[in-house]
């Protein structure tokens, strides 16, 4: 059985990075797929990663991580309208799809969608 948990913007705001990121990894390694509202900063993810790589063992293969921002082609209006946003959320529009690398097989991104690979169990 596939779990997705969502975790709202508002769970992780305030957490220094230390925080967040156990608090993401407890999730993930509970074999979730996990949904954050908002993307990660860049080195939030790098860290992710690294931390992820030191606890890499026979139970836990590591993460498969994807950030997507909702961003298009928009009118002169609506990128002022997204700027505004992004200046008061931070730049923490969009998502950001974690999950354990034994459940996700690969993350496809294309501007409008994200794939989700899973592997099969037998």
């Amino acid at each position: 059985m596939l779990t997705i948990q969502l975790v709202p913007h508002h769970e992780l705001y305030g957490l220094d990075q230390e925080q967040k990121l156990n608090k993401i990894l407890r999730i993930v390694k509970q074999n979730k797929v996990t949904l954050i509202e908002g993307r990660l900063k860049p080195q939030e993810e790098t860290k992710l990663i690294e931390k992820t790589m030191e606890e890499i063992d026979k139970q836990f293969k590591g993460i498969e991580i994807c950030s997507m921002n909702y961003t298009q082609n928009q009118s002169f209006r609506s990128q002022l309208k997204e700027r505004m946003i992004n200046f008061l959320t931070k730049g923490r529009n969009g998502m950001t799809i974690i999950g354990p690398a034994s459940v996700i097989k690969q993350i496809k991104r294309n501007p409008k969608k994200i794939e989700l690979l899973m592997h099969t169990r037998r």
